[in-house]
């Protein structure tokens, strides 16, 4: 265990599975103690922080549906009497829900738009409350932000809204010395596209043909960079997209 992150404290939200418990456990093993956040499964949740005590880390799962005011204030509050600081945010919880045009509704709108952007400002809102100088803000993003892709209209809406709220943000908290990045992953293998069907698709084959580096990602490809983004290594970077995707665009 290293310690580039010793004596920080995370929070990353939506992060009893997939993307978000790759990167609870890599910011773990670099020393920083984890706030695991899961909406529904404390199962999980507790898997994630028990993986992270067994190999010597410190960490704890909290509750909190991101997509609702009240849970994002309780969750904040909570680590906040836990820990008194945040230093690291990582916004990673999200949904997708891939359709087309003619079946968009404005409930499907909606529960995309209300976590993907509305709950990642909220709690960058409540966390920044307690955030010092030298914090760093992680937004999780896409290459749907860029990428067109068909049936995607709303996600990649929201994820293209992810990143110029990520632009505007480091603009606006630069003067408290609080970075604020984002990262696009391309299409990685976690539970959620392995239950999709899509691990095993035609479109999974598209997308690796068309991919540089000629595979998809696994959780394990974005974590490091989540752990470079929070530490010192890059504490003159700040407003910036980062595509971590095997060259897809």
């Amino acid at each position: 265990m290293s310690a580039r992150l010793s004596g920080k404290v995370a929070v990353v939200t939506g992060s009893s599975k997939g993307i978000g418990a790759a990167i609870a456990q890599h910011l773990a093993a670099e020393g920083a103690a984890v706030v695991v956040n899961y909406a529904a499964s404390r199962e999980a949740a507790e898997r994630v922080v028990a993986e992270i005590t067994r190999k010597g880390g410190k960490a704890v799962a909290i509750q909190a549906n991101l997509a609702k005011e009240a849970d994002i204030r309780r969750l904040f509050a909570e680590v906040r009497k836990l820990f008194d600081r945040i230093d690291i945010l990582v916004n990673n919880a999200g949904i997708y829900d891939f359709v087309a045009l003619e079946n968009i509704t404005v409930e499907h709108f909606r529960k995309q738009f209300d976590l993907n952007v509305l709950g990642l400002i909220l709690a960058t809102q409540e966390a920044v409350k307690h955030m010092p100088a030298g914090g760093s803000i992680i937004n999780v993003s896409s290459v749907a932000a860029t990428a067109g892709l068909p049936n995607a209209a709303v996600y990649g809406a929201t994820k293209a809204s992810v990143d110029a709220v990520t632009r505007s943000l480091a603009k606006e908290l630069g003067p408290r010395k609080i970075r604020v990045n984002s990262i696009n992953p391309g299409m990685v293998e976690t539970e959620g596209v392995r239950a999709a069907g899509i691990s095993e698709s035609d479109f999974r084959k598209q997308i690796e043909s068309q991919t540089p580096l000629g595979r998809i990602g696994q959780p394990q490809d974005i974590a490091p960079v989540a752990v470079f983004l929070a530490s010192a290594d890059s504490a003159w970077i700040t407003g910036e997209s980062l595509f971590v995707s095997g060259g897809q665009r």
